[in-house]
């Protein structure tokens, strides 16, 4: 989808939100349409879900897998959990950081070619550090792989754009 125009926040609800579905499940359909899940949808889905509005917000802020904005045209999902931590992600992310241009966590528009975000565990201990580009999973990643890879997923987007 246009990431650009997003579907009437009340229709995107009505499309997806269904008698007994958890908001979870309901957060991930809307998110799999539009590409993020507009702020605008959270009055209608709390309407739907017989929640309150802070509920709802409350679930789309503390899963890192929702966005609020659509994404940039290539994420990089950096775990920065314990085991990635004793494998060198931090200083993995400095590299990332000096090679983008790019601050992780910071917020972005979505024509930003990079967007970098950080996660805490992407299941992936004993191949540290992890990383997803474009919710693609790599692992035993380095600063020359990155580069690599990077480059591979920018090639990709400017292929399809």
């Amino acid at each position: 989808m246009d990431n650009t125009k997003v579907a009437d926040p009340e229709q995107l609800v009505q499309r997806h939100a269904r008698p007994g579905m958890s908001l979870l499940a309901i957060l991930h359909a809307i998110q799999d349409e539009a590409g993020f899940v507009p702020p605008d949808v959270v009055a209608p889905l709390a309407r739907a879900t017989g929640l309150s509005r802070a509920e709802v917000h409350g679930v789309i802020t503390y899963y890192h897998h929702f966005r609020t904005q659509p994404a940039a045209r290539v994420t990089v999902q950096l775990c920065r959990a314990e085991a990635c931590r004793s494998m060198g992600t931090e200083a993995l992310a400095q590299h990332i950081e000096t090679h983008t241009g790019c601050r992780f966590d910071e917020p972005h528009g979505h024509a930003d070619a990079v967007g970098l975000e950080s996660v805490y565990c992407l299941g992936q201990c004993a191949l540290s550090p992890a990383m997803m580009i474009n919710d693609t999973l790599h692992a035993k990643v380095t600063p020359q792989k990155f580069d690599a890879l990077l480059a591979a997923a920018m090639k990709r987007v400017e292929e399809t754009a």
